[in-house]
This record gives structure tokens, sequence and C-alpha cells, in this order.
């Protein structure tokens, strides 16, 4: 019996603020390891986050062009989970009132109209990056690098309405020239500022 791929989208996009979301470290790429770090980034006892304003404009500005509603207020939250490069046990992520919702990119493919929902556009800091190799006892030990530690993101999530791969690749392809062309994101996939992550279920054809 024929089945046909159901996939929705996860992407997480790095904006492109010069600091941090909440505090003032630098987000430039390729550091010394944990040298862009600060109490706030590395989510010590009492330190206090501020948000970054440009990176609120930016992720209202790439909410507004997927067609979605941005939301006069939306909350950040506490999304609890524990690994090495999470050092305040937590990420400062929002959930139940997102910045933007019920979105949409309209475009067309041979001739044939295609559209994808956007259920939620939000504001997270990232995490850390766990190092497993390039060391002499990487064989028995894991490196943290927090200098990742606390730059914007903004997370998009897709609707279930992608039938293939081909078509999830070209939906990502098409999202990602959007983010560039506004210059909310610099679409670099090889130092993790763009990365996608996909659900996928089946259903009789």
């Amino acid at each position: 019996m024929p089945f046909e791929p159901i996939i929705g989208l996860e992407i997480h996009a790095q904006l492109l603020t010069q600091s941090k979301i909440f505090c003032g470290c630098s987000t430039a790429f390729g550091a010394p390891p944990n040298t862009h770090v600060c109490p706030v980034c590395l989510g010590l006892p009492g330190a206090l986050p501020v948000l970054n304003r440009r990176a609120v404009d930016y992720a209202v500005k790439a909410a507004l062009a997927l067609d979605c509603q941005v939301h006069a207020r939306s909350i950040f939250a506490r999304k609890n989970y524990f690994y090495p490069d999470l050092p305040k046990g937590y990420q400062i992520s929002q959930y139940e009132a997102p910045l933007a919702t019920d979105g949409v990119l309209k475009y067309h493919v041979g001739g044939a109209a295609r559209r994808v929902g956007i259920i939620r556009l939000h504001l997270e800091e990232d995490a850390g990056k766990s190092l497993h190799e390039g060391f002499e006892d990487s064989d028995r030990k894991t490196y943290v690098d927090f200098n990742r530690s606390g730059v914007p993101l903004v997370e998009i999530v897709t609707r279930p309405d992608l039938r293939s791969a081909a078509d999830a690749a070209d939906f990502f392809s098409r999202l990602r020239a959007i983010l560039v062309w506004i210059g909310v994101n610099d679409g670099n996939m090889e130092e993790g500022s763009l990365r996608c992550d996909a659900n996928v279920s089946v259903r009789r054809a």
C-alpha cells in the first residue's frame, strides 16, 4: 500500500546582532574557546539578563517577511534540560506566548502554487557547544565552549505541509534566501548559524 511522508520543519536561525541576546558579549564566530563569555551567558548565580533590542527588531522583521501575526505581548520561559553545554540547566525561550504566529510562505514550483504554513516564530538563546574531538584525550573527555551560549536565535516552526524530502529542501532553500535577503541571518550552515530539524510521519497516499 503506498504511503506519503508528512514533514514539518523546525529551523533555528542566528540573528545578525553584534552582541548576545541577554548580555553584551560578542557573537563573532571563530574566537578562542570561552573568550566571549560573562556571568550572564555562563549562567552564574545573581547574573541578570537584559534583552537585546536589536534581536527583537530582527525577529519582528523575520516574522513580517513570513506573513506572521506579531503579538504586542510575548513571554520568555524556561525550557529545562540538563546537558553540559547548557550552564543554567535551562534555556531561555518562548512557549505559551511566542513573538509571532500563523504565518505562511507562498511560492511556485514548476508553475504549481505551494503554500507552507508557519505555526510560530519565537526568540530564544543558543546553547554552548560540546567538543568531542580534536584533543589528545577526546576518547575520554568532552570539552565545552560557551562562546555560542546566549547567541540570539529565532526558531521557526512550520506546519506539516511538506510531502517529500525534495519539497522540504526546496522550502528550506527559499526560507534561507529570505532571511539572508532581509539581513537578519547570514545563511551560513557550516558555522551553525542556520540549522534545520525535520519532524516526519507517514500516512496512506
